[in-house]
């Protein structure tokens, strides 16, 4: 490109759109065309000023970032790089998405990795091939890997596989969480999760290796796994039932679960009437 890659910066949050543009300037021949702070901006700044490139934030007041592409159009949407706060709508990104993603909050690196994938795909106009993989986003159908613009550059999406199986039947619960590390995504499969803690906003996916740290609640986790393999033991607490060994009955009324790891963990007295009939134990 001879003129400077146009961007355009969509985000509710002020801060959120001083970053990228205090990083944008450190770019050479980058033009901040606009901010919008809301979905509704972000379809009109989008209509007018025809930005080469767009980061656009998931949930904003107004419109979410899905509906500013859906009122757009995919066919019509610059290369877009989603970025959110909530783990679940990047795995959506990491799946299916244009470009990339940022989970909120990313470094530098994380950013630059993105822009330079934006800005490349930007340069050979592959517009086209990233409009099939936002249709996938909306509901729009399967993605040809012949369409997928990792196949069409050196730099593909972390992960990302060479070609793409067919499409598997859609499931209503999680069966991957992604996990920001180090300014790099890990994709975690759920059958590899043995148990969850949590700590206020943050919880950590135990596996069998290691364990992965995100920013997410119980509640949202809870609500994303399959019930018939995970069980909330407490507040705290959630277990993938088929590796419970033991189930100790403590004195005062205490209980927990030994793992076939031998770890340990509290199960609540509201919860142990449940993991009992789960575990198929009778009182």
């Amino acid at each position: 490109m001879t003129a400077p890659l146009r961007v355009l910066i969509v985000d509710d949050e002020l801060l959120a759109r001083q970053r990228l543009e205090d990083l944008l300037a450190r770019e050479s021949d980058v033009a901040v065309a606009g901010a919008a702070s809301d979905g509704d901006e972000a379809v009109e700044a989008i209509r007018t000023l025809r930005p080469d490139v767009v980061f656009l934030d998931v949930q904003m007041p107004g419109k979410t970032g899905m509906e500013v592409v859906r009122e757009i159009g995919p066919d019509r949407m610059p290369v877009t790089v989603f970025v959110t706060a909530y783990d679940q709508f990047a795995l959506q990104a990491f799946d299916v998405a244009a470009v990339d993603y940022l989970l909120k909050p990313y470094d530098d690196e994380r950013f630059e990795q993105a822009f330079r994938r934006a800005r490349k795909l930007a340069e050979l106009s592959e517009v086209e091939r990233l409009a099939g993989r936002l249709r996938t986003l909306l509901g729009g159908g399967a993605v040809p890997a012949s369409a997928s613009p990792a196949a069409a550059t050196d730099d593909p999406l972390p992960g990302a596989a060479a070609s793409s199986p067919a499409p598997a039947p859609a499931s209503p619960w999680t069966e991957r969480i992604a996990v920001e590390m180090r300014g790099q995504v890990r994709v975690v499969p759920v059958s590899q999760i043995e148990y969850i803690t949590a700590s206020g906003p943050y919880a950590e996916l135990h596996t069998s290796e290691r364990g992965y740290v995100i920013r997410e609640r119980m509640q949202a986790l809870e609500e994303r796994l399959d019930p018939a393999r995970f069980l909330r033991i407490h507040r705290s607490i959630i277990v993938r039932l088929d590796v419970i060994d033991t189930l100790l009955r403590g004195g005062g009324g205490d209980y927990a679960v030994r793992l076939k790891n031998g770890v340990k963990l509290k199960v609540a007295r509201t919860r142990v009437e449940e993991l009992e009939r789960r575990m198929g134990v009778g009182r």
